[in-house]
């Protein structure tokens, strides 16, 4: 890499960890090619991004952001992910990382929030963003179904009762 691909990798890299909800740091130790590319995939589709980068690279592109504070995370053989969406991609690495014991969650950063392991693990376990806007709508179009099955009720029973007596007058 020269000396443009690094200053580019910096650059971009600090827009990441300026502009993105959560940033997770871990050691990608031992996984294959097919490994990460199923990661990056996953990641993609949750709206994420995975990316390698030197440590000392990334130190520098921490430096004046608020994520600055998981500088110290950057050892060994590392790898970043991250997502605007500030559950997407613990819940992504977090699964992965169930199903292959050579990545290690070390830890990340929301907003200037600085996470460990089990930080992670914990907004893993929260619902996304779009599940919480579901349940949302979904409580607000409780109370309307419900006021249109009482305005509802009155008239069926009104109509049943009409039936009945038009039963019994059939039937004499």
């Amino acid at each position: 890499m020269d000396r443009a691909e690094k200053k580019e990798l910096v650059t971009s890299l600090n827009t990441v960890f300026k502009q993105t909800g959560v940033v997770i740091v871990t050691h990608n130790l031992g996984l294959t090619v097919p490994q990460m590319n199923d990661l990056r995939a996953k990641m993609a589709q949750a709206g994420g991004a995975t990316k390698v980068a030197k440590n000392r690279l990334a130190k520098l592109a921490l430096e004046g952001t608020d994520a600055a504070g998981i500088t110290d995370l950057f050892s060994g053989p590392t790898m970043v992910s991250y997502s605007d969406d500030p559950v997407a991609a613990p819940k992504v690495i977090s699964t992965f990382a169930k199903a292959n014991d050579k990545l290690v969650i070390l830890g990340g950063a929301l907003g200037s929030q600085v996470l460990d392991a089990n930080g992670v693990k914990a907004l893993a376990d929260l619902p996304s963003l779009d599940e919480l806007r579901a349940k949302l709508v979904g409580m607000i179009q409780t109370p309307a179904t419900r006021i249109a099955g009482v305005t509802q009720a009155p008239a069926a029973q009104l109509a049943r009762v009409m039936q009945a007596y038009a039963d019994k007058e059939a039937a004499a």
